[in-house]
């Protein structure tokens, strides 16, 4: 058992502050990583808030992770001191049911262990019951869990993959994206920026939709090939019937109905932002067409590395702001006003 150093919600009111943290041995399954950078997901603002109303405290936020492996257990055999990993948002699952079985250890049938504010199902006596993530020096996690990073990535904007990337390129995967489709994007923020990369880099023809033409500028240096303003009538039409994959990453309820008007026959928008109760959908829409909806949570740890050797191989990362840790709640603050292009990382060196 190590004592180290950690930033930590106490409350409520979500203020940050040093804090300690018990971190576990090392077993003979476990990497050890000493934290190097720690992106920030808006998942870490709800968290700290109780705006799930699950919140344990104190709360140590962070599951997009990257660092260097300090100590690995006796049975650990595809890593080694010195390597470059990562660790998103799971630390462990049943590995034994049909979801895990299937390498989609995020819906784990047993209910998965969430890397930060999820309930430990063994801890020893003398462990911390409740996992603690990112916003601290080291972790300690089993291999399964552990992430190998391309070494031609920068680590600070490789950190936001582990949520942010995995969260959109996984749907955009999983449909099939590819060269010769058209692909729109929904929302340009931490995912929809991702997800324009992403998209781009799979070959498709990307169109970032958005309700802000002054986000015109940056979607194009993102990658985007064509800018679709909604609050235009005129573009609105000229799009219908457009596209073969719509993802969506609002991040709020929000009327869906005219977004399905845009896909083609026989296609489906996804769902990777909203998560709470949309506005009715209009079912004419969907059969006349035979549209799907969709929703996509993250990725397992076997897509979630196939996404890192992508970025590796099509230097993909994120934009990034870095950041001191003391400046998280300032960082807070300024994502609740959106004031961020894209993602903020701490640098764990400044804890």
């Amino acid at each position: 058992m190590t004592t180290i150093s950690a930033y930590a919600a106490k409350s409520e009111d979500g203020k940050m502050a040093p804090h300690e943290i018990k971190r576990r041995a090392l077993g003979e399954h476990d990497v050890q990583i000493d934290i190097q950078f720690c992106g920030v997901c808006h998942s870490d603002l709800h968290a700290v808030n109780n705006d799930w109303g699950n919140s344990n405290y104190p709360l140590v936020p962070g599951h997009e992770m990257i660092g260097e492996v300090s100590a690995v257990g006796d049975k650990v055999s595809n890593f080694k001191v010195g390597d470059t990993v990562g660790v998103g948002c799971m630390v462990d699952s049943c590995q034994t049911c049909e979801a895990c079985d299937d390498h989609l250890e995020q819906h784990c049938l047993n209910g998965a262990t969430m890397t930060y504010n999820s309930k430990l199902k063994d801890a020893a006596d003398d462990e911390e019951d409740i996992t603690q993530g990112g916003y601290s020096k080291q972790v300690v996690v089993n291999d399964k869990f552990v992430l190998k990073v391309p070494k031609n990535l920068d680590k600070a904007a490789a950190a936001p993959l582990l949520c942010a990337g995995i969260t959109t390129y996984s749907p955009l995967h999983q449909h099939g994206v590819k060269e010769g489709m058209t692909v729109g994007v929904i929302g340009l923020g931490g995912l929809g920026h991702m997800g324009i990369k992403f998209a781009s880099a799979m070959g498709a023809h990307v169109v970032m939709i958005t309700t802000s033409k002054e986000k015109a500028e940056d979607a194009k240096k993102l990658g985007a090939d064509d800018v679709l303003v909604t609050k235009n009538e005129d573009s609105m039409k000229k799009w219908q019937g457009k596209f073969d994959f719509l993802l969506n990453t609002i991040p709020v309820g929000h009327d869906v109905n005219p977004y399905l008007s845009l896909l083609k026959y026989n296609s489906t928008m996804c769902f990777v932002g909203a998560i709470e109760p949309l506005e009715a959908v209009n079912g004419a829409t969907m059969i006349g067409g035979r549209k799907s909806l969709a929703g996509s949570l993250i990725g397992g740890i076997k897509e979630t590395q196939e996404m890192l050797d992508f970025c590796g191989e099509h230097n993909v990362i994120s934009e990034i702001e870095k950041i001191d840790m003391k400046d998280i709640n300032d960082a807070f603050e300024r994502m609740k006003s959106n004031d961020v292009r894209y993602r903020f990382v701490i640098d764990m060196q400044s804890l």
